[in-house]
C-alpha cells in the first residue's frame, strides 16, 4: 500500500490577514482533494512569535478530517505550542512525537534550540529517536521530519542557521536502515538533496518563498503562492515527491 503524505512548512501565523489567508488557502486545497492524504506533516515555524494566540489560530486553521502531525521550528515556543496547539501541560522539553501512518512510521522531531535559529538534535532527542526506531517491527519504513536542514542549500540565509552537528544525525541513520528519507522545512524553498545516503526533501513555505542568489538580491519573494509537497512512500521504501503551489 502506497502511503500518501502532504507536507507544509513555515506558516508563520502572526494574526495578520495575509498569513491567515495563505494558510487557509492551503488547507482548503487539501480538504478539496478527491482522495484525502493519509496525513499532513507540518515541519515547523507554525507561529511567528510563539504566542498562545498564534497557536490557537493554528489549531483552528489546521483542522482537517485526517491526521495532522507537527514539529516545532525556531520561531515556535515549546510551552505555548504544547498548551494551545497540542492541549498539553506547557513545558520546555523537546516536543518529539512518533506516529504510525498506513504502515509507515513518521517521527516528528524537535530539532530546535530555544532562543536560537540554528537546529540541534540534543542527547534526549537522539536517545528518543534511537529507541523509537529500534522498536519498529521489521519491514516498517520510517521517515524523520524536523525543521532545520542538515546540509547547505547554497543560500547564505538558511545556510547560516542549519542543523548543527549533522554527524549525530548521520550516525542515527547509519544505525537504522529502516529510515528511508529525511524531511525538513525552514529554508522557505522547495529543494531536494541527499544526506547520509538518504533523500533529503525540503518542503516549501506557506508564508513566503526564498529568492535564491541567482534570482535577485532581495531574499524574500512575498508574491509567490504558498507551496505543498506530496510524498508517496511505496511498499519497497521508495519515496517520490511532487511539489504544488496553491493559487
Amino acid at each position: 500500500m502506497t502511503v500518501l503524505l502532504a507536507q507544509i512548512s513555515d506558516l508563520h501565523l502572526d494574526g495578520s490577514e495575509r498569513a491567515t489567508r495563505r494558510a487557509e488557502r492551503v488547507m482548503e486545497h487539501l480538504r478539496s482533494l478527491p482522495r484525502p492524504v493519509d496525513a499532513l506533516l507540518v515541519t515547523g515555524d507554525i507561529a511567528d512569535h510563539g504566542t498562545e494566540a498564534e497557536y490557537e489560530e493554528a489549531a483552528r486553521v489546521l483542522r482537517v478530517p485526517f491526521p495532522v502531525l507537527t514539529c516545532p521550528g525556531n520561531h515556535d515556543a515549546r510551552p505555548a505550542y504544547r498548551k494551545a496547539l497540542l492541549g498539553e501541560e506547557p513545558s520546555d522539553g523537546p516536543v518529539n512525537r512518533a506516529h504510525r501512518v498506513a504502515g509507515a512510521a513518521v517521527l516528528m522531531i524537535d530539532a530546535t534550540v530555544p532562543g536560537r535559529d540554528e537546529g540541534l538534535l540534543d542527547a534526549e532527542t537522539l536517545e528518543w529517536a534511537d529507541a523509537q526506531l529500534t522498536a519498529l517491527p521489521a519491514g516498517v519504513p520510517a521517515l524523520l521530519a524536523f525543521h532545520q536542514p542538515p546540509v547547505d542549500l547554497h543560500h547564505p540565509l538558511p545556510d547560516s542557521c542549519r542543523l548543527q552537528r549533522p554527524q549525530d544525525l548521520a550516525a542515527l541513520l547509519d544505525a537504522h536502515p529502516a529510515v528511508v528519507a529525511v524531511l525538513t522545512g525552514h529554508a522557505h524553498t522547495a529543494a531536494a538533496s541527499t544526506f547520509a545516503g538518504r533523500p533529503l526533501i525540503v518542503g516549501p513555505a506557506v508564508t513566503w518563498t526564498l529568492r535564491l542568489p541567482w534570482e535577485g538580491d532581495a531574499p524574500a519573494d512575498r508574491d509567490q503562492p504558498p507551496g505543498i509537497a506530496y510524498h508517496l512512500l511505496d511498499d519497497d521504501g521508495r519515496l517520490t515527491t511532487h511539489y504544488r503551489v496553491v493559487v
